[in-house]
Parts: C-alpha cells; structure tokens; sequence
C-alpha cells in the first residue's frame, strides 16, 4: 500500500472522485473535482483502484455538507460538492453513456433538480437502539439524528423506531424497516429474524397507534407478510386515482417526482388515441394518459397489477385503462400486438428494457417516450432503437434521488418518416 497527492479529475458513476496515477484511475470517495489530496492507494477496484484520502492538501469545487452523518452514512454520495459541480457529474454520467454506445449529438436538457426533505420511501436498518441507513459499504448502522434527503413525515419515526426495536429484537439480531409515505399516512413493512411474541406484537400495535400508522405488517425471511395493524386504507393518488399500495410498492422517490415524470411523460406522448404503458408499475403515468387517451397498462409484478386492476374498477375506468401481467424481460410485446397503438411509454427497472426494445425497434409505434433511472442502460436501449429506424430527441434528466449517485430521465423517441 503506498501514498501519492493525486489531483481529482471528476466524479465517476458510482459518485467517487477520480484521479490518475501512473496510468491507472484512483477512485477517491467524498472528493470533488479540483481537489488535490494525499491518499492511500489500495486494491484494485474496476477499471482501475480504489483510494483513501489521509489529507486534503487544496479543496477543489467543494461545499459544506447539510447533514452531520455525511462521510459515514452510505445514503448520500454527493453532499460535498459544489452546485455547479454536482450539476456537472451528474450530466457527465449520461453524456458518457451515450458516447458509449456511439450516440452522439444528443440534446441533453439542464438538469432538474428536486428539493431534500421530500423522499417519501426508505428502508431503515434496525438494531436494539440504532435506526438508520448502512455506513458506505459495510453492515454497520449509522444511528441516524438527522436527515436532509428523508420527508419530515417519515423523519420523526426514526427515533420511535429507535425505541421499538429494543422491544422487539434481540441484542445480537438486527431487522429493517421500509416505510412508505401514503396520503393517509406511513405504511411499514418490519423485516425481523423471528416472528413476533405476545408482548412484541403488543409492542407493535401500540407503536401503530401512538405514531398513526396507517398499516403495520412484519415478515419474516421470505415469507408472506403479517399483517399487524389496519388504521386506514394505504393507498396514493395518481392523477386523481386511489390506488392501494402493496407492502412494498413501487414508487417514484417522490409526488413532486410523480408529478414531473408523469408532466414530462404527457407531453411527449402528445394526444395519441391509444397507448401502450409498459412497465406501468401502480399506474402513475397510467392515469394521467387516461385523461386524454386509451391505455394498456402491462406490468410484471403481481400485487401491482392487483393494485392497478382495482384502483380502475374502483374508479370506474374500465373503458379508459386495460391491465395486463406480463414479465416484458421474457415476453415483450411483439410488434404485431404493438401495431394498434400510437404511443408507447416504457419506465423498465435499473436493468432496463433490452427485450422489448428490440420489438418496439422492429415496429411501427410513430412515438416512444422512455423513462428510466440508469443512464447505461436507457443508453443501451436507446442504441437499439435507433438502429431501428427512431431518431432519439432532447434527453431530460431529473435528480430525483438527490445526493446520491442516480439519476433519472425522460426521453422521446420519434420513427423516421
């Protein structure tokens, strides 16, 4: 292991600094561009090896950090650069991924940022006395006492959770809890390592009440959840539609998300007769499209077409929205059952939408508007669809996952005539 002062280039896709030394990069966390530092050269690490900082001789284009967890809790990657910097990476990352796959000349669109405070889903790790994300690439708890990414409502459950987890997990043994924000208030999911006791689910159903938990479930390992407390229907509105939430939805990471994706998503679709949503996850683009046009709402997971299924019967949109499972990854639509729409939106995991991409490319659909939440592949899709015969338009990237290394984008496509 040797030291060397390294001078920081960028910010690589996983959020650390990158510096060159004889030849190889050095990934550097928690530094900025500019920075000139002294650091430890350690073990390889991907295209190159990863570092520790022991001084920073000059700061580079830094800013203070919001939150006092910063450099320990592994929630965010970013707080410690400057705005112009921080805009910077994040376009960075997305211009490189499009150099990549040789699509050049893209528009890309300044970045739109969200304000902190508004996460409304996270999970927590819990220990007896100790609630809060994981340090950066380790099992440790970071006891969180503060957070600038989480919304003040799922915040103030932190040190209850605290609390509750002395009650009902034992000193070895650590749980989690996902909390998501609904209209109506939390709905949690508890992870623990056994199922509950008496005097534990006593412990829980007071902890529903005293805190106003709309619904309280726990699971054990990969076993069906339990429900422990019912206050009130978990559900969200998406363009005025209540749809039930499963106990562990799928959801933009915010409604102030929701509402630019699904503004975005409508305005590049245009006013198209039919529509096909892929990937529709609880229908938040669904919905909206509803207003205007006919959509088929095809999604993979279970509980989601479930919840989908009765959010249009409930609101009596049987006529606007058709719900179908099916896992795209194994059985895309084909271009034939794609020939009766005009549009199609496809919003595809991290993983992306390689499959179905290569039958919207052999298709005829005169519009595609992609959202996706990992630059490489919605690249490597896009790849795909051009080579398909559709010219890529402006690229927007939206940082919906503020501080850390994601980032999410809306992008239209158009067939060439």
């Amino acid at each position: 292991m040797s030291e060397a002062e390294l001078t920081v280039d960028s910010v690589g896709v996983r959020g650390d600094g990158v510096a060159s030394h004889e030849g190889e990069k050095i990934f550097l966390p928690f530094t900025a561009p500019g920075d000139r530092v002294r650091a430890k050269i350690l073990a390889k690490q991907g295209e190159g090896r990863s570092g520790a900082v022991v001084e920073i001789l000059q700061p580079g284009a830094r800013a203070q950090p919001v939150c006092r967890h910063f450099g320990d809790c592994g929630g965010c990657a970013l707080q410690h650069l400057s705005p112009e910097a921080y805009e910077a990476a994040k376009l960075s990352w997305l211009r490189g991924a499009l150099a990549q796959q040789g699509l050049k000349g893209v528009e890309i669109a300044p970045l739109q940022r969200l304000a902190p405070g508004t996460r409304r889903r996270a999970r927590l790790a819990l220990a007896r006395g100790q609630t809060g994300f994981h340090a950066r690439a380790s099992h440790r708890i970071v006891d969180m006492r503060e957070c600038a990414v989480l919304h003040p409502a799922l915040f103030k459950l932190v040190e209850p959770l605290r609390r509750l987890a002395k009650e009902i997990l034992p000193p070895d043994q650590e749980g989690a809890a996902t909390v998501t924000l609904a209209d109506a208030g939390a709905a949690m999911l508890l992870d623990l390592p056994a199922s509950p006791k008496l005097a534990a689910l006593e412990a829980l159903a007071g902890f529903a009440e005293a805190q106003d938990i709309a619904r309280l479930s726990y699971r054990v390992k990969d076993q069906k959840p339990v429900p422990v407390a019912q206050r009130r229907p978990a559900r969200v509105v998406l363009a005025g539609v209540a749809v039930d939430l499963p106990e562990e939805p799928f959801l933009q990471a915010s409604a102030e998300a929701d509402m630019i994706l699904s503004g975005a998503v409508q305005s590049l679709v245009g006013a198209g007769a039919r529509i096909a949503d892929l990937y529709a996850g609880l229908g938040t683009f669904s919905f909206a499209l509803a207003r205007k046009s006919a959509v088929h709402a095809v999604e993979g997971d279970g509980d989601s077409v479930k919840a989908l299924k009765h959010a249009v019967s409930r609101a009596k949109l049987a006529d606007r929205v058709t719900v179908e499972q099916r896992d795209l990854a194994r059985r895309p639509l084909t271009p034939q059952e794609l020939a009766g729409f005009d549009a199609v939106v496809f919003d595809p995991p991290r993983a992306g939408a390689m499959a179905q991409s290569r039958e919207l490319a052999a298709s005829k659909v005169a519009v595609l508007a992609a959202v996706s939440c990992n630059p490489a592949t919605f690249a490597r899709d896009a790849r795909i669809l051009v080579d398909g015969g559709y010219r890529l338009g402006r690229v927007q990237p939206i940082d919906s996952f503020i501080w850390s290394a994601q980032l999410e984008l809306v992008a239209r496509f158009k067939r060439k005539a």
